[in-house]
């Protein structure tokens, strides 16, 4: 499957501000957006579900002090960790609880490695299979971890933020509305939501590496 290149991320980005006015303002002021890439891993998925329904800056804060504690987190390592560590970690007790059931798919054979082969709708599918893994979590893997370049992240509360600012909008928009936005940008809808990533943090001064 296609995945995102330096140089395809610059020519998708050229294509998408010439294409749309609010886009282009936004790389006309704070230039392209990074290829920011995660690792496709087991640690990668649990730090994603620290990151659900939280800031960056808690879930990092969990997820270093799992590092902390465990070392490189992995399968064998997070199961180890009885609910009371987990808690005392960061992760709530429904999260300590969908840590421990990934860790335990990932033991039983499912197969992280494969999903670089299959295309993104079957991607997303294999992750939904998963217990605590939803439509965010798998969508920002596909766009951060495979790097694929024509999927939306949806649910996701900063592209809101971000598409209220760059389209001047009264009001955030509902995810639905979002991604029906999101439509127009096909099919480049994963850098399309790299620009307004961008855009957020450049203009709340945040760093973006």
């Amino acid at each position: 499957m296609k995945s995102l290149t330096p140089r395809t991320l610059w020519s998708a980005t050229r294509q998408l501000a010439a294409a749309d006015p609010l886009l282009g303002a936004s790389v006309e002021r704070f230039g392209p957006p990074p290829l920011w890439a995660r690792h496709p891993s087991f640690a990668t998925l649990v730090h994603l579900i620290l990151e659900q329904q939280v800031s960056l800056a808690s879930a990092q804060a969990a997820f270093d002090r799992l590092v902390d504690a465990i070392g490189k987190p992995t399968p064998t390592r997070v199961v180890w960790l009885d609910d009371d560590q987990l808690r005392a970690i960061g992760f709530s007790r429904q999260k300590a609880g969908y840590a421990r059931e990934l860790a335990m798919a990932l033991m039983d054979g499912f197969d992280l490695d494969a999903l670089a082969s299959l295309p993104d709708d079957a991607v997303r599918a294999e992750l939904l299979r998963l217990h605590g893994i939803g439509r965010w979590t798998a969508d920002v893997y596909l766009t951060m971890c495979l790097l694929r370049p024509d999927v939306w992240p949806h649910g996701d509360q900063a592209l809101a933020t971000a598409a209220m600012g760059v389209a001047d909008l009264p009001q955030r928009p509902t995810f639905a509305q979002l991604g029906e936005m999101a439509e127009r940008w096909r099919p480049y809808r994963g850098v399309a939501a790299r620009i307004l990533w961008h855009h957020y943090l450049r203009v709340r001064g945040l760093p973006i590496d």
